[in-house]
This record gives structure tokens, C-alpha cells and sequence, in this order.
């Protein structure tokens, strides 16, 4: 497969990936592989900023709501499927785009992921037990113990990555952290990384003015109507789970949304501080001209 190649659009929340990974689709004549793992769900649209119709239909796009919230999925899911489906788009194209802000599903894409051996299944309900009952910090806790180079990694925040980290450390008697960061076999492409950014205040207000944008477009009546579902690991996400706080009487509405705000540039934080430990990643100012994106992606295909 050489002679292909796979450009990937990264960077922080409400930076604009969306557009830019459709102008460049546009303008390579290919189509989109979304790697965006919440927008994976049909019953999430408005709290996953999900493209438009329009958008949808301007380029022929992959992997954005085509599960519900009640299936399980994984990124492990993500990274063979995605496979497949560039295995064929290559067939007919030279380039294929992805997009997202899920760096460990971009990651599987892009590099493959980590072999881990298999658990006894019991070991994860018993996990989700404990979070449903207890909180996550009873599981931050027990994966510090266990793991505590994982654990001064990981989002601990995000229950599906303490459960997983914890049902390897419980299931086999090593760290989670002794099985990652081996030697992958190489991809059948060639991968060019673009990452947006902006400046700390300029991505903030734009995050600020996004989430005011999903009230006004019914993010809370979305909420709502997923509120009886509260506790799939899908609906763990921010925008959804602060108005789940609103809806059960812990926080006032008003409240509910500044908080979402807040967990937003955090999360936007986060990514950030991911993808940036990633060499490969050529970064630009969101505001530069498509055009001047286009010379530096070019430059970099005739030069790998």
C-alpha cells in the first residue's frame, strides 16, 4: 500500500477540526474517518457537537453515530474496524482524512495499540458495581495503589480508563503500565499529522460560546431524554452528566452550565497536553489560511 497516506486533523475541543478536515476531503477528493469516540452514539448529538447535516453530506463521512449508547464499544473496537475501512477507501483513493479529539483512538489508528491478555470478564462488572455504588474515587484510589505510574498518567477522571487500567492490574498481578508502550508492527500508510491550536484565551471563549450555542439548541432537553440511562459508561461525558447533577436536584441549572463550561477546558486541557507529547505533529494557529495548511501538508507528502 504504498504510496498512501493518511492525514489526521487533531487538536483541543471547539478549535475547528470539523471544518478543516472537510475542506481538505474537498480538496483531495476522499472521505472522513471520525475518531471522535462520543460521537460515535446516535443518541448524542447535540452535547458531541456532531457535524451538521450539511457537513455530513458535503463529504462522505465514517463512524459518527453509527452505535447506540447501549452497546459496548471500545477503542480496540475502533482500531480494527477503522482498519478495514481505510483498507478500503485506499483502494480508491491516495489519501484518506481522519479527524477527532480522542487521542487514544487517533493513537490505534495511527500507531496500533498495546496487547493486553485477556480477564476474566467478572472482574469489570464487579468494577462497574463499585462505581455505581461508590464513586470513581474509590477506584482512583485502588489504581494508585496498584499502578501508581499509570495512575499519575491516566484521565482519572474518566471511569472507563480507571476500570480498564484496574481489570488488567486485578487480573493478571502486573501493572497496567508493564504491558503499554511495546513495539507495534508499522502501518501499510504513510501518516501526516496536522494539529490546531490557539491561544489559551482566544480556545476558551470559543468553548464558552460553543456551549452556550448547545443550550440554545436543546442540549438540556437531549439531556433529558437520556437522563434515564445516566450511568452507561457513553453518557460519563461532559455537557451530560453536569445536567444530570441539574435534573437530580444536587446543582441549580445556572450552575450546571458554568460547570460544564469549566469541565470543558479542562478536558480541552487535557487533550492538549496529549497530543503533545506527540513528536509527529506538525501544529498551525487555527485561524491560518487553508491555503498556507495545504503548501505545509503538501511539502510534507513529497518529503516522507
Amino acid at each position: 500500500m504504498s504510496g498512501k497516506y493518511l492525514l489526521t486533523v487533531v487538536g483541543p475541543t471547539s478549535i475547528g477540526k470539523t471544518k478543516l478536515a472537510i475542506d481538505l476531503a474537498t480538496y483531495f477528493k476522499t472521505e472522513i474517518i471520525s475518531a471522535d469516540s462520543r460521537q460515535f452514539y446516535q443518541e448524542m448529538s447535540i452535547g458531541t457537537a456532531v457535524p451538521s447535516r450539511h457537513e455530513l453530506e458535503s463529504v462522505p463521512h465514517h463512524f459518527i453515530q453509527h452505535k447506540s449508547i447501549q452497546e459496548i464499544y471500545n477503542v480496540g473496537d475502533f482500531e480494527k474496524v477503522a482498519l478495514n475501512v481505510l483498507n478500503i477507501l485506499f483502494k480508491k483513493y491516495n489519501i484518506a482524512i481522519m479527524v477527532g479529539g480522542s487521542g487514544l483512538y487517533i493513537d490505534a489508528v495511527i500507531y496500533g495499540l498495546d496487547a493486553f491478555p485477556r480477564v476474566d470478564k467478572e472482574i469489570r462488572t464487579k468494577l462497574n458495581s463499585i462505581l455505581k455504588q461508590e464513586g470513581i474515587e474509590v477506584l482512583q484510589n485502588q489504581l494508585k495503589e496498584l499502578d501508581a505510574e499509570y495512575y499519575a498518567k491516566v484521565d482519572i477522571q474518566n471511569p472507563h480508563r480507571v476500570i480498564r487500567a484496574l481489570e488488567i492490574c486485578l487480573g493478571t498481578g502486573k501493572t497496567y503500565s508493564s504491558f503499554i508502550n511495546k513495539e507495534k508492527p508499522p502501518r501499510p500508510f504513510k501518516s501526516i499529522i496536522v494539529g490546531l491550536s490557539a491561544e489559551r484565551s482566544v480556545l476558551y471563549d470559543r468553548i464558552n460560546r460553543r456551549v452556550d450555542t448547545m443550550i440554545e439548541n436543546g442540549l438540556i432537553e437531549e439531556a433529558r431524554s437520556l437522563y434515564k440511562h445516566k450511568y452507561l459508561n457513553a453518557l460519563q461525558t461532559v455537557g451530560y452528566k453536569e445536567l444530570f447533577n441539574s435534573f437530580d436536584g444536587k446543582w441549580d441549572l445556572d450552575f450546571a452550565i458554568s460547570e460544564i463550561k469549566k469541565n470543558t477546558r479542562r478536558f480541552a486541557k487535557r487533550q492538549l497536553t496529549w497530543f503533545g507529547k506527540n513528536k509527529d505533529i506538525i501544529w498551525v494557529d487555527f485561524a491560518t489560511p487553508f491555503d498556507e495548511i495545504l503548501d505545509k501538508i503538501i511539502h510534507l507528502k513529497n518529503t516522507i
